[in-house]
């Protein structure tokens, strides 16, 4: 083998050391964008799973004719204003914001709870969303908004507003700046 096409098949430490450095400034800019493309991801699934609930609870509300109620509950199957706990939908035909064993009152579906640290939150001290046979809400004034608001990140909270009439829409950024709001303009914070 001769000295030049041994010198072709390598690289030398001068090249090797300029690689690194453009992988290592390559890294550093891509590390923060990628931990904030998983809070945003995380943010996202679990705004997609919420939603997922109340349309599962608004549409058994219409098709079963029955009023159906979607909270967190105790262990004693009463509400609590413990959103970010697991998340029960069930019929509460007599709307009492409770599962009654006895009752031919069932649970249609679970939501698991959200990660340690992230709070949600609906309507300050409502305990319950409960639907009634027409699609709206059963109780008057029982509009509100859900707030998902990941730990030490309250710029990426997103929210589901819900009307009166029992249809719900999604927070945006209405105005580009990196942070939901609602229709009005009113930013999704957490309390």
């Amino acid at each position: 083998m001769s000295y030049l096409s041994f010198k072709i098949m390598g690289f030398t430490l001068i090249e090797t050391l300029i690689a690194l450095a453009i992988l290592i400034v390559l890294t550093a800019i891509a590390v923060p964008t990628f931990a904030d493309l998983r809070i945003r991801i995380r943010v996202d699934n679990e705004i997609t799973a919420l939603h997922r609930l109340l349309l599962l609870t608004r549409n058994h509300a219409v098709n079963q004719e029955r009023f159906v109620t979607v909270c967190p509950l105790t262990p004693s199957n009463q509400c609590s204003n413990e959103w970010h706990k697991t998340l029960t939908v069930f019929y509460d035909d007599n709307k009492n914001k409770a599962l009654d064993a006895s009752s031919a009152e069932v649970i249609i579906k679970i939501k698991l709870a959200i990660k340690s640290g992230d709070k949600l939150q609906y309507a300050q001290g409502r305990t319950a969303l409960i639907y009634a046979p027409s699609g709206r809400l059963a109780v008057w004034g029982g509009n509100g908004t859900f707030r998902y608001c990941p730990k030490s990140h309250s710029n990426r909270s997103r929210g589901i507003i819900i009307s009166g009439a029992g249809r719900f829409y999604l927070s945006s950024d209405q105005n580009m700046d990196g942070t939901d709001e609602n229709r009005s303009g009113r930013l999704i914070r957490c309390h």
